[in-house]
């Protein structure tokens, strides 16, 4: 993959058709907790989040349960609650500690939300619970002014703020970090680590993601399908599309990048019965190529 200052450089059409992935076992479930409905508006959004974007709803905890007992069933082995912002769900530590009666739950989050009061909560969640409670905070570039020219003024002292909230309280949180400023000079992962490190996180730890051209930096020219070609020598585990599926209140979806995207919905009821999905947005050749997760590791 190439990087530039504005993303991927541009490739000719992939021919053939899309190749298509079925789910072979239940690894990670995804809960779009509140939609797309965010207090921040990212200007790189994948999914289109945006205070003002109510086009989905949130999920109820009965909705939420009974996909857990499923997924309990299938063997799941981790759980994630995204949205939009979780946090702006009132039932948020409610539905945490039903996700860590069965796996290690994680939130992904921009931490603008958390106040010392919900670190305390989430403390207390996490040391009642038999699995590892994990809570990533997303920021984009070690300088402040650069963050906040993509994620909104003040977006980088809120979120440095909430990781070392998490950290006083004995959480060690994951940062979340794309890579749409790695241009040259030191590798975004070194500059992340050392502000990190200055600003007082005893402990860093990053998630680094490559570009993706969907939601507010879609880009058709970036890609093209995934041919049933190009899968032919590939363990489709190396996709997360193989393990992965995403609870919203649209419907279940393939995985988290393509939520909102009608080549993402699989419209069923059922993660047993959940169907495959054809690899055709040009945001699938990003995972093919790069092999990236949106699990933590």
């Amino acid at each position: 993959m190439i990087h530039a200052q504005g993303g991927i450089a541009e490739r000719p059409p992939v021919p053939g058709q899309p190749a298509h992935v079925r789910l072979e076992r239940l690894s990670a479930l995804w809960f779009q907790v509140t939609g797309l409905l965010c207090n921040l508006e990212c200007t790189h959004c994948l999914v289109d989040s945006s205070p003002r974007n109510t086009s989905m709803l949130f999920l109820d905890r009965a909705t939420v349960q009974a996909y857990l007992h499923e997924a309990d069933l299938l063997g799941v082995k981790e759980i994630y609650f995204t949205g939009g912002e979780p946090f702006l769900h009132p039932g948020m530590p409610t539905l945490l500690a039903d996700a860590l009666a069965i796996a290690p739950t994680t939130v992904l989050t921009n931490g603008t939300l958390i106040t010392p009061s919900m670190a305390q909560t989430l403390q207390h969640i996490s040391d009642r619970s038999r699995y590892s409670l994990e809570i990533r905070v997303s920021m984009d570039h070690p300088d402040e002014a650069e963050n906040d020219r993509l994620r909104g003024r003040g977006s980088h002292a809120k979120a440095l703020r909430a990781v070392l909230r998490l950290q006083e309280v004995g959480l060690l949180p994951i940062v979340t970090v794309t890579e749409y400023f790695q241009n040259g000079g030191p590798p975004l992962f070194e500059r992340f680590l050392a502000m990190l490190k200055r600003e007082g996180v005893q402990k860093p730890r990053l998630k680094m993601l490559p570009v993706f051209h969907i939601g507010k930096l879609e880009d058709p020219r970036t890609g093209g399908a995934v041919s049933q070609a190009m899968m032919a020598d590939v363990d489709p585990l190396m996709l997360q599309c193989a393990q992965t599926r995403v609870i919203t209140a649209q419907g279940v979806y393939a995985c988290p990048i393509l939520v909102g995207k009608k080549q993402g919905l699989l419209g069923s009821a059922s993660l047993r019965g959940s169907p495959g999905v054809d690899l055709a947005h040009h945001a699938c050749r990003t995972c093919y190529e790069t092999g990236m997760s949106c699990a933590n590791t």
